[in-house]
């Protein structure tokens, strides 16, 4: 299988982690590839590109059964708005199409907020940069090598 721009970060970083592919869904989200996987929604990372009201990209991991509150976010982050970002927007900040995005590797470096809940799964699945591939790896890991900023933002889907 072809390394990916996220693959190739975690090796260079030392990350111990397992490759997983599903058949890509379109708007599928986490539900097809858990549903795949035969694992928790909640265990499955989405990984979000969103900007501030000054248009200054930003990445949000969140669990793939919640949905997260901007309006907490921003004051979390400190910024008067939050919003998702177009899919072209999202794809040229991050270097990746939507549905395959991951937090590692991105095209630019770009702040990572990570909903505090994370930390206490033993092992998560999240996007390994491209559509229907996901890595299992320790959400540690997100900790040490993209150093997040931990909030308190997610809403019941």
């Amino acid at each position: 299988m072809a390394d990916t721009p996220a693959t190739v970060f975690l090796k260079a970083n030392r990350v111990a982690f397992t490759e997983h592919e599903y058949k890509y869904v379109e708007h599928g989200g986490t539900e097809v590839s858990a549903g795949s996987l035969g694992v928790s929604e909640h265990e499955v990372v989405k990984t979000l590109v969103m900007q501030d009201e000054a248009a200054k990209p930003l990445i949000v991991l969140m669990h793939g059964d919640r949905k997260v509150s901007t309006k907490n976010l921003a004051r979390q982050a400190g910024v008067k708005r939050i919003e998702p970002c177009k899919p072209e927007v999202a794809q040229r900040h991050s270097g990746y199409q939507v549905g395959g995005t991951s937090p590692f590797g991105t095209r630019k470096k770009l702040p990572v907020y990570m909903e505090r809940s994370i930390l206490e799964l033993p092992a998560i699945y999240i996007n390994g940069g491209r559509r229907g591939f996901l890595l299992k790896l320790s959400p540690q890991e997100i900790a040490r090598t993209l150093a997040p900023q931990l909030v308190d933002v997610a809403l019941e889907d």
